[in-house]
């Protein structure tokens, strides 16, 4: 036989013979096999495919029927003649609206030109048709009038978008540098004004805890400061209650009590004309005489719980320092994790806190005051005009008006106060408000005063043109006008065209540049960069309220806490505590009185009020969803391609705010 021949033989030898296959035959053989094999797998393959393909359509049906009957549900649930009530008056309503209209009725010319053929880009030589004739003298005139305007202005908003972002690229150096040489405040050892280890030679701290009607929260606030570790002859909580609530009242009032008979030196205020809100109630209680004996004086909103030893961390940072006006702590969340709307803000605070805050602190002594967990010298306060009730922001305010005092700033990154953040869009919207209008009134009132101060001319012009200008006026000015009016304008104008590195490359690289501080946070970039310029419109009105002072300007809304636990034992044991002991301080103080209000207490807790979870429709923000989706529409037939996708996005992400689908419900 031939080398490459191959002998089988079978034993049964009656069905089955001597075979004798050729070499060349065998590997055909087994090539054609294995052919008709590839193919059955390729076969089953496209058939697994497919039924995966085919599956996903019911997914994707159940999937919008759902989020249908979701939008269907929050639509009826909302309080839409309150929403139209309150958005009938406002220009900016009106003014979208109007936008949205025209945008509407372009975009139906548009299709129409789209289907018989008509150029969107440029006119044709020869233009048949009364209704032809009229676009093409529409293409016409947008591109020698009105394109040239917007055109001016996208320029200019794309220059402020360059400073804007090249400020932030400078922070961001400067938090890297710090970060690189491990630069952070020390305490001046040498000096011997008093020693920390001898509790006689303490200085004299005043804690304010100043609340609103904060049920949620105020046991927990209350027994943190109370546990703060402070020789307590050195040491006196004001709980400075502005509460319309008598129940609560009673509640806090009796909550002190407590701390008062386990030895605290603690102290109960109320106020029963709460004027100046925050500014007010922290003014008030300075007033008092027995303020003088104090040096120091630690500031902790309602929801705040710092650590025992908050103020051996603090206040030594004074020692040496007779110029040293304020210590400022960071903020740090319990429930940043808790929803898209939470993690969405952690990643913005992180940065005003790591870099903002860190940056200014250490390389212009300055900073804005953040309103809480920071330590005042008391004779800063007074030098500098104490709380003043003018504006909104009245932290902002007193740290201007002290920076302009020659008086320097610190600020602890690695000192941490535990706070919450607004869970449900309403109460963030709120807060933000507050935030971007109050500024702007606060910029008209100090401008004066700048200018004629007598700091530097490099801290005044910081002042001006990046602590008010840049920071709070320009950003949510170019943001509102550059995505959410010239973006879509320019889909209906395509002469003013915005490049694509505006629309893409420089916001997500300026988001990466924001999200550095958290890096756990990097797989909501995309829904970050959208959110922000949601937020927009709401920033751009407040600024604008705050500037022009408009009605809106000077509302103070106290932001909705939900009580979430700090997860600290210690704090968790004096709550239980505190709740034992109630009804038994309440029946042993308040006589007749307290027990009717006993009485309501214990008829509410057998019946609670259950109030239903309300949704509410923002007209603004969805009139802008379908004005950026229309845009989109029309950016579909120009196959703009980034700009497509981003104004999809873009107003999705306007339609899901619109429809108070993010974060949590409100009572």
């Amino acid at each position: 036989m031939a080398p490459s021949s191959v002998v089988v033989t079978i034993d049964k030898s009656s069905n089955i013979s001597l075979v004798e296959v050729d070499g060349d035959s065998e590997t055909s053989v087994f090539l054609e096999k294995q052919k008709t094999a590839s193919t059955k797998q390729f076969s089953w393959l496209l058939l697994l495919k497919a039924q995966r393909f085919l599956s996903f359509f019911p997914w994707l049906t159940m999937g919008v029927s759902k989020t249908v009957v979701s939008v269907k549900k929050r639509i009826a649930l909302s309080d839409s003649i309150k929403d139209e009530v309150k958005y009938k008056e406002r220009i900016m309503y009106r003014f979208i609206r109007a936008f949205l209209a025209i945008s509407v009725v372009a975009l139906v010319v548009e299709i129409f030109a789209y289907y018989q053929n008509w150029d969107l880009n440029f006119i044709p030589n020869e233009a048949m048709g009364l209704l032809h004739l009229s676009y093409m003298g529409w293409i016409s005139f947008r591109a020698e009038y009105i394109a040239p305007s917007v055109t001016m202005l996208s320029q200019f908003c794309v220059l402020l978008f360059l400073i804007q972002s090249l400020d932030r690229f400078i922070l961001g150096i400067g938090f890297f540098w710090i970060k690189f040489k491990k630069i952070k405040p020390m305490i001046d050892i040498d000096d011997q004004s008093y020693d920390v280890e001898d509790p006689s030679t303490f200085p004299m701290v005043l804690v304010q805890i100043p609340m609103c009607n904060e049920r949620e929260v105020y046991q927990q606030s209350i027994a943190a400061a109370c546990q703060l570790d402070w020789p307590k002859d050195r040491i006196l909580i004001q709980i400075l209650d502005d509460s319309s609530d008598e129940l609560l009242q009673i509640l806090i009032r009796n909550e002190v009590y407590s701390w008062q008979e386990k030895g605290v030196n603690i102290i109960y205020r109320h106020r029963f004309v709460r004027t100046g809100y925050k500014a007010g109630n922290l003014h008030s209680a300075m007033s008092c005489d027995y303020v003088k004996n104090y040096e120091f004086v630690a500031i902790l909103d309602a929801d705040f719980q710092p650590n025992p030893d908050f103020l051996k961390l603090t206040v030594p940072h004074f020692k040496g320092k007779p110029d040293l006006g304020l210590v400022q702590a960071r903020w740090s969340f319990v429930n940043k994790d808790e929803n898209l709307l939470t993690r969405l803000q952690n990643i913005n605070l992180c940065f005003h806190f790591e870099v903002e805050q860190q940056v200014n602190g250490h390389f212009l002594n300055f900073f804005g005051f953040n309103g809480t967990a920071g330590v005042w010298r008391i004779k800063a306060l007074e030098e500098s005009g104490g709380w003043l009730e003018r504006t909104t922001v009245e932290d902002m305010d007193i740290a201007v008006r002290a920076h302009l005092n020659g008086w320097k700033f610190i600020y602890l990154n690695d000192v941490r106060v535990l706070c919450e953040l607004p869970e449900s869009y309403e109460a963030y919207k709120k807060q933000q408000h507050r935030w971007h209008s109050g500024p702007m009134q606060l910029f008209r009132l100090c401008l004066p005063a700048i200018l004629s101060s007598k700091i530097s001319k490099w801290k005044k012009a910081n002042l001006i043109f990046l602590f008010f200008l840049l920071r709070k006026m320009i950003l949510p000015f170019y943001s509102f006008t550059l995505f959410c009016v010239i973006l879509p304008l320019t889909m209906f104008i395509p002469e003013a065209e915005l490049p694509i590195w505006v629309i893409c490359y420089v916001p997500v690289t300026m988001s990466i540049l924001n999200i550095l501080p958290s890096p756990k946070s990097f797989p909501f970039l995309m829904p970050y960069l959208l959110f922000e310029n949601t937020m927009s419109v709401t920033k751009f009105n407040a600024m604008i309220s705050g500037l022009f002072q408009l009605g809106s300007a000077y509302e103070w809304v106290v932001t909705k806490k939900t009580g979430r636990s700090s997860e600290s034992d210690l704090l968790a044991f004096a709550e239980r505590e505190s709740k034992s002991f109630n009804e038994e301080k309440i029946q042993r103080r308040l006589s007749e009185s307290g027990l009717e209000m006993l009485g309501k207490l214990k008829e509410q807790e057998i019946n609670p009020v259950n109030e239903k979870k309300k949704n509410k429709i923002y007209r603004r923000e969805l009139a802008l969803a379908f004005l950026l989706l229309t845009a989109a529409a029309r950016s579909l037939l120009s196959a703009h391609g980034i700009h497509f996708y981003f104004l999809l996005f873009q107003g999705l992400s306007f339609l899901v705010v619109g429809l108070d689908l993010i974060g949590e419900q409100v009572n």
